[in-house]
C-alpha cells in the first residue's frame, strides 16, 4: 500500500480521490484551507495555505508515493473586466502554489520507489472559450510545467496532467446551479453529459498507480469529447 498527498482534498475531485484511495487501503494525507474535514479510516486531513511562505508539512511520513495538486479557481468574465493583479492572484494559487509544494516534498518523492505527480489543467487551454482568459492563462502554465518537470524528473518521478471540461463540483456550482444550466452544458459535449468527480478521480488514481508506469509528460483530456471531436 502507498502514501499519497492530496492538496485540496476537502471537496470536489480532491475529496472523491481521497475517499477512493483510502478505500483501496492506501494511506492518504489530504489538506484543506477554508473547509475543515474530519479524518476517517486511512485518510487524515490537515490545514494548509499554499500561499503561505511557511508550509508546514510535518504531518507527512518519510516518503510519499504520489502527489496531487487540486487547488484552482473558475473566474469567468470579459478580459477587459480583469485587472492585471487578478491574473497574478490566480497564477499564485494555481501555479506558484503547486511549484512550492512540489519543491517542498521532492525529497519525500525521491525516497519512494515509483513516485507520481498529478496536476490539473482545463479544456479551455486547448480550446478557446469566451471569458476564460484568466483560467486558461494559469492552466496553460500548468501544462508547460507538467512537460518540463516530466523531462527533468525522468526516469525517477512521473509527472502528468488531467485537463477536464466542466465537472460537477462546488467550484463550478455557479455554472451548474439549476437543471437548465446543467442540461445546456451537457449538450455542448459530444457525449452529452457533464463530468462527475468520480470520472476525474478514476483517471487521477490510474496515473498515480503502477498501471501507468510508462506514462509521463502527458496532458490527458477527460472532457466528454469536447477537445477533439464535434458533436
Amino acid at each position: 500500500m502507498k502514501n499519497y498527498l492530496i492538496i485540496g482534498a476537502s471537496s470536489g475531485i480532491g475529496k472523491t480521490l481521497a475517499e477512493q484511495l483510502a478505500s483501496e487501503n492506501h494511506t492518504v494525507f489530504g489538506t484543506y484551507n477554508t473547509h475543515a474535514i474530519e479524518g476517517h479510516g486511512n485518510a487524515s486531513f490537515h490545514f494548509l495555505d499554499v500561499l503561505s511562505d511557511d508550509l508546514d508539512l510535518s504531518f507527512l511520513p518519510d516518503k510519499i508515493d504520489g502527489l496531487v495538486y487540486c487547488p484552482g479557481s473558475i473566474n469567468l468574465k470579459p478580459f477587459t473586466r480583469f485587472k492585471p493583479e487578478d491574473f497574478l492572484d490566480d497564477f499564485n494559487l494555481q501555479v506558484v502554489g503547486g511549484v512550492k509544494i512540489i519543491q517542498k516534498v521532492m525529497p519525500l518523492l525521491k525516497a519512494a520507489n515509483k513516485p507520481s505527480v498529478v496536476l490539473f489543467s482545463t479544456v479551455a487551454v486547448q480550446n478557446g472559450f469566451n471569458f476564460h482568459s484568466q483560467v486558461a492563462t494559469s492552466k496553460g502554465a500548468i501544462e508547460g510545467l507538467t512537460r518540463a518537470l516530466a523531462a527533468e524528473f525522468a526516469p525517477k518521478i512521473r509527472v502528468n496532467c488531467i485537463a477536464p471540461s466542466i465537472t460537477d463540483t462546488p467550484l463550478a456550482s455557479g455554472l451548474l446551479n439549476n437543471e437548465a444550466k446543467k442540461e445546456a452544458n451537457a449538450q455542448r459535449h459530444p457525449l452529452k453529459a457533464i463530468g462527475s468527480t468520480q470520472d476525474i478521480a478514476e483517471i487521477a488514481a490510474f496515473l498515480l498507480s503502477d498501471k501507468a508506469h510508462w506514462i509521463t509528460g502527458q496532458v490527458l483530456h477527460v472532457d466528454g469529447g469536447m477537445s477533439s471531436i464535434k458533436g
